[in-house]
């Protein structure tokens, strides 16, 4: 069996967690999930898990995505983590600002989740070389 690639979502939708948690969970990831900026950092910093790459919601209550991308990329522990920007701003601000905080990708809402997989696979695979 081919080893499972660990990645963290970083949603405060309950419902689009378990969507790309079937979805990707059946593609060979091993799905982690946090329901706020906050937890998602405590869960990357822990250690207990050597993820591939996080993907992150922008829009959330408390710590928004772009405070806990720029936590991440401070963090020696976490900086080298691929963080793939999954949200419903679709405005090329949000998207420069993200890329200028270090994030690897920027996927736009509504998803299709068919595809998701097969998207973050090649973003790893050429993030890897």
């Amino acid at each position: 069996m081919a080893k499972r690639i660990p990645i963290l979502v970083i949603d405060d939708d309950p419902e689009f967690q378990e969507l790309i948690e079937s979805t990707l969970g059946m593609g060979g990831f091993e799905i982690h999930k946090a329901l706020s900026g906050a937890e998602g950092l405590e869960i990357a910093n822990s250690g207990q898990i050597e993820l591939s790459a996080i993907l992150l919601d922008t829009k959330m209550p408390g710590m928004d995505g772009l405070e806990v991308l720029s936590e991440l990329k401070r963090n020696e522990r976490t900086a080298s983590i691929n963080v793939i920007m999954l949200t419903g701003e679709t405005t090329t601000s949000d998207a420069e600002k993200a890329f200028d905080l270090g994030a690897d990708d920027y996927i736009t809402k509504p998803v299709e989740f068919r595809v998701l997989g097969q998207k973050v696979r090649k973003i790893l695979k050429k993030l890897s070389g």
